[in-house]
């Protein structure tokens, strides 16, 4: 169909849909990598709520491998329900973006270094192997943020950005916070380590109205995407039912007229 990429949540329970049969992420795309050999596969997004940098380390490697180097691992902040599933203290949202944060740095070591021991506030290591060398450019790390600590963390540690955007009642309104953080994102770019830009991936379906329900619109939300410097976006495939209910035809003509 032309797709660059193609994604699944990390949840152990999805609110949005609650009541709702569930699998997990890495043993999706771990399926997906084995029967597809062009598209891109991700995780929208992973969250250390319930998962620790070390371990995580160790299934991302794999995936990749499988996917010869075809898997986007995409960090977020997290959140509830699975913030409390395993009885944790529940966190401010200040104390999940230094969660984040420090499992992130983990996380990259772990694809990085051999014999890696850490003490932090959150996540302990003691003499994580990896053997045959640094995968870690095999592996790019897209991080989530709608917020200015978490948009400036992105640009300076991420392979990418990934973005939902804010609420807003009007399609104008939310591509105007959007904006800001694209502003905050140029502006931290400038300090990044050993200069250059990222990827940015926007979430098209975030915003006030569904993407897909008709081409006109979603071709409106790509320009205005596109405008503001993104190099992706991302859409919801169509569902019968809320949420992210569209045409399933609006879908099929995109991808018959071609997608770039």
């Amino acid at each position: 169909m032309g797709f660059d990429h193609a994604w699944t949540y990390d949840h152990l329970v999805w609110g949005g849909l609650p009541d709702s049969q569930w699998f997990s992420c890495i043993p999706t795309l771990t399926a997906a990598a084995a029967v597809t050999s062009r598209i891109a596969l991700g995780a929208f997004v992973i969250s250390p709520n319930f998962r620790h940098p070390a371990a995580l380390a160790r299934e991302v490697q794999t995936v990749s491998d499988i996917a010869d180097g075809r898997l986007l691992v995409g960090l977020g902040a997290g959140g509830s329900p699975d913030d409390t599933l395993l009885g944790q203290t529940g966190l401010s949202a200040r104390e999940r973006v230094d969660r984040l944060q420090e499992f992130t740095t983990l996380l990259d070591r772990t694809l990085r270094e051999d014999h890696v021991s850490a003490d932090g506030d959150f996540f302990t290591i003691r003499d994580m192997r990896l053997v045959g060398g640094s995968v870690r450019d095999r592996i790019p790390l897209l991080l989530a943020g709608n917020g200015p600590r978490s948009v400036r963390f992105a640009a300076r540690h991420g392979d990418g950005w990934v973005t939902t955007g804010g609420s807003a009642e009007t399609v104008d309104d939310w591509f105007a916070g959007v904006a800001r953080n694209c502003e905050i994102l140029e502006q931290a770019l400038l300090d990044r380590p050993g200069g250059g830009d990222i990827a940015r991936y926007l979430s098209l379906d975030s915003g006030p109205r569904n993407a897909l329900e008709s081409v006109h619109h979603f071709d409106d939300l790509v320009g205005r995407a596109q405008d503001l410097g993104f190099t992706d976006v991302i859409v919801h495939w169509p569902r019968s039912s809320e949420p992210y209910r569209a045409p399933g035809n609006v879908l099929d003509a995109i991808a018959e007229r071609g997608l770039h």
